[in-house]
């Protein structure tokens, strides 16, 4: 064989290599799972949040809600400590007497129309419900010059009612932009459907995305409809309040007899006694008893030693899906000490932040603006001409800070990282939702009548001072 021939030879053939496949124990099916994973699908975030299982969830955890105290009591929980007293805007412009000015103009309007009672709505809404719309209205009875409301909508009341739109349209109530995606339309109907002697049901408005502000729960890549927020929790509810019943009726029952009559004699040897019969007492006598029968006190086993715990574990499992800590949700902290307190309300704390970001982007930005573009039309000596390009300004929001648990170690580690410059006079006032500015100057003003009065106390430096002068010799 030459040595082009070598080269030109066919390699033997090499057995067939077994196909290799990975395998997960999560994608196994077998009779154990089977069950289990009966209701899992692939739909998309919109084929899964369908009009119908919308409005089952918030009919259940409107329900719950309604009826069960501790439903209750996590969701205004939740919306207090998110929203607190109410945001304060803290903008910077060119100017700072601009500054002073709008935000002063924000103010007023925001007690007018009640924004922060409307924030705290939006935030329990967004928990029962899964979603929340406000629409810009023209309210005259304002007593301002800037007539703009926000009108808030429940969920049902967007929705589209004709059923040839409903084939048209991907996502119940909104039109959305066939390039990006983005909400370009909401169908508004003219009343509530839940509103009794309603006849006109099926009228409704198509409102521009520019008049709307959607605050939804987005847990899903193109996901346009909310869900409610304690979805997971919602069976567990049930189940608390299911098992408090029948420990109460468990316990009633128990109650409902005072005693049993036993016997130990032989047969055919005690006084015959109709069985089950029941023997009315009366208070403070005295019972003679059958020939060869005792009395025996029935003992109630309910609530047994693990009613409480099987309580703490479900109440504590509700709470994980709002990021809660046990304590807040039961209003129970008889187990906690300072450091687990501590750990726990830093991934709390961490998660009201998440949704002021939330809020200050979905609904605050909006409504500011929405409220600049009417003020600048009625009253355009609001805003000062040294205030510069609106584009080029700076919203911040200062919210309510929580109480800190021990307030003397706060108050130390707050003095050391202002001495080492770890942080700033307008970040911790900001903390507190105060205008560091405000506060300060109100803070001299103090100072400089204090001085007046002759009550102006030396600091502590100055105190350590007077004591070594007055302990060194002449």
């Amino acid at each position: 064989m030459g040595l082009l021939d070598f080269f030109r030879s066919k390699p033997a053939p090499q057995p067939p290599q077994p196909a290799i496949s990975a395998r997960y124990d999560a994608a196994q099916t077998n009779d154990k799972n089977v069950f289990h994973w009966a209701e899992s699908d692939l739909l998309s975030a919109t084929a899964a949040n369908t009009r119908a299982v919308r409005q089952t969830l918030r009919r259940r955890a409107r329900y719950e809600s309604a009826n069960s105290s501790y439903c209750r009591g996590i969701v205004l929980t939740l919306a207090n400590d998110t929203i607190g007293c109410g945001p304060t805007l803290q903008l910077k412009t060119a100017s700072e007497d601009a500054d002073d000015v709008i935000e002063t103009a924000w103010e007023r309007w925001c007690e007018e129309v009640a924004l922060d009672e409307k924030l705290r709505i939006i935030v329990q809404s967004t928990c029962v419900d899964g979603e929340v719309f406000g629409l810009f209205i023209t309210n005259n009875a304002l007593k301002g010059p800037v007539k703009l409301d926000l009108k808030l909508i429940e969920a049902d009341q967007v929705t589209t009612p004709v059923p040839k739109l409903q084939m048209t349209q991907p996502v119940d109530g909104i039109e959305l932009d066939e390039r990006t995606k983005e909400p370009r339309y909401y169908h508004l109907l003219k009343n509530h459907p839940g509103d009794m002697f309603v006849t006109q049901i099926l009228e409704f408005d198509r409102i521009p995305a520019s008049r709307i502000v959607h605050m939804m729960n987005r847990d899903r890549p193109g996901q346009q409809r909310g869900i409610p927020e304690i979805t997971a929790a919602i069976p567990l509810f049930a189940q608390l309040r299911r098992f408090t019943g029948a420990v109460l009726e468990s316990a009633e029952a128990n109650a409902s007899i005072a005693g049993i009559l036993k016997t130990t004699a032989p047969p055919n040897e005690a006084q015959p006694v109709e069985p089950f019969s029941p023997i009315k007492l009366n208070r403070g006598s005295i019972i003679a008893m059958p020939d060869g029968w005792d009395m025996q006190q029935a003992s109630s086993a309910s609530p047994n030693a693990t009613y409480a715990m099987f309580k703490n574990e479900i109440i504590n499992e509700i709470a994980r899906c709002i990021s809660m800590p046990f304590n807040v949700a039961a209003c129970n902290s008889a187990t906690y000490n300072y450091a687990s307190g501590r750990l726990d309300h830093q991934v709390y704390g961490r998660s009201i932040k998440v949704k002021r970001s939330i809020l200050e982007s979905r609904v605050l930005a909006k409504v500011f603006f929405a409220w600049l573009e009417e003020a600048i039309l009625v009253t355009p000596a609001i805003i000062p001409d040294s205030a510069g390009d609106p584009d080029e300004w700076i919203l911040q929001w200062a919210w309510d800070s929580g109480e800190h648990v021990d307030p003397l170690k706060e108050a130390n580690a707050l003095t050391i990282r202002l001495q080492n410059n770890m942080t700033t006079f307008a970040t911790e006032y900001a903390k507190m939702g105060r205008d560091w500015k405000v506060e300060l100057r109100q803070r001299a003003a103090e100072r400089e009548f204090l001085k007046e009065l002759g009550l102006d106390d030396p600091t502590p430096q100055q105190q350590q001072q007077q004591q070594q002068d007055a302990a060194a010799p002449d």
